[in-house]
């Protein structure tokens, strides 16, 4: 397929998922049960981000298979979007097609599958080129491909009521052992593509190199990211459901940005600064709270008894705090550049010595030789050679 024909492609498929997500929000809005605003929020978020991701990538580089993946993930959004939206409607209205509400129904409780296992699974074993590793990684995308086939047949095929809409009985149901042994084996292959894929990304990780290895550490850091940010929404989601769920969802699609930034090339090489300034702001963020609520709870036994004002030792732990800003985020600077940009962090150091040894020489021979020792250093060249232009003859 030529590069305008993709291009074309890629954006009637991005034009189909907002076509989708449109006419799904049309029926949310117009059923009596009204539209529930965190799932809408999130299938949106979805179809949009995947989309656009897509055709970016596919503008850039057509035969890459991962902007194919997310483009399928949009459509998968907007369907799911739309058939829950029918269902919903159907159910709360009565009007409309009984076989078609129910197809709607059993197709929205398994529509997770295509737009969640799709790109999970397929974008860590293929990225960030689009290509396995080689050859001897097929079986790997066959089990995934044929796990979330057989997950998805098997969601459709199971009987008894459909679990997001227990009112409706599955139509599509089959009474046979085949499908549990359907699903069982799905389960199985969806498991051995996804530990196939980790697999294979961590791989790919250490033998890469250069510009490979930078694209590398945009997933990783967006991945670490998600991850990390999984256990505190989850630890704060009975005290404010709104906040964890829009935390999740934003670190989640924050994945296939940094996908698209990784393989487009934009700014590639400002990984490492955005890494830095993670660690960086993070440590600084946990030890400034923990400090902070020490000394409230600490001035607060020690005030309470003599003022009774518990604001005077909020007033004196921001003060403390605000004064440990500048020294706690140098030191915290330092220990980050020290332990993970170890080859940096030694060559400011020799700089900074030699700068402050030149302003001291007056040996032409020994700095020539110290100035070759920093550049080897600092900078590992191949050859060096140092010319130094003689002075003028005369006036």
């Amino acid at each position: 397929m030529s590069g305008g024909a993709s291009r074309r492609l890629a954006w009637g498929l991005a034009a189909l998922a907002l076509l989708l997500m449109s006419a799904a929000e049309v029926l949310a809005l117009t059923s009596e049960s009204g539209a529930d605003l965190g799932s809408d929020a999130f299938i949106w978020a979805i179809g949009l981000v995947f989309s656009l991701v897509g055709v970016i990538v596919a503008g850039r580089q057509p035969r890459n298979a991962i902007a194919w993946v997310f483009l399928s993930a949009g459509v998968g959004a907007g369907l799911a979007a739309l058939s829950g939206s029918y269902a919903d409607y159907w159910i709360a209205s009565g009007s409309g097609s009984e076989t078609l509400g129910k197809t709607a129904a059993i197709y929205g409780d398994n529509s997770w599958v295509p737009f969640i296992l799709l790109p999970v699974t397929f974008l860590l074993l293929l990225f960030p080129d689009g290509h396995l590793l080689s050859r001897r990684w097929r079986p790997v995308a066959w089990s995934a491909g044929v796990g979330i086939a057989a997950t998805f047949v098997s969601g459709l095929l199971k009987t008894g009521p459909v679990s997001d809409y227990p009112q409706v009985r599955n139509l599509l149901g089959v009474d046979s052992v085949w499908v549990d042994g359907l699903a069982g084996l799905g389960a199985l292959l969806v498991l051995i593509g996804l530990v196939g894929s980790v697999a294979a990304l961590i791989i790919r990780f250490r033998r890469a190199r250069g510009a490979q290895r930078q694209q590398m550490k945009w997933l990783a850091f967006a991945g670490a990211v998600a991850g990390g940010t999984l256990p505190l929404a989850l630890a704060v989601y009975d005290t404010s459901e709104t906040v964890a769920n829009s935390a999740i969802m934003l670190t989640v699609l924050g994945i296939p940005v940094a996908t698209g930034v990784a393989i487009v090339r934009h700014r590639l090489y400002d990984i490492d600064v955005v890494i830095n300034r993670t660690l960086v702001y993070g440590a600084l963020t946990a030890i400034l709270a923990a400090a902070y609520l020490g000394c409230v709870l600490l001035l607060q036994l020690v005030l309470n008894g003599v003022t009774g004002d518990s604001g005077l030792a909020v007033a004196a732990s921001t003060l403390a705090v605000a004064a440990l800003f500048r020294p706690a985020r140098g030191r915290i600077q330092e220990v980050v550049d020290r332990r993970f940009y170890r080859r940096k962090y030694d060559a400011a150091q020799t700089l900074e010595r030699f700068g402050a040894q030149l302003r001291d020489e007056v040996d032409l021979g020994a700095l020539k030789t110290e100035l070759r020792s920093v550049v080897a250093d600092t900078m590992q060249p191949a050859h060096v050679s140092v010319w130094l232009r003689p002075p003028r003859a005369g006036p």
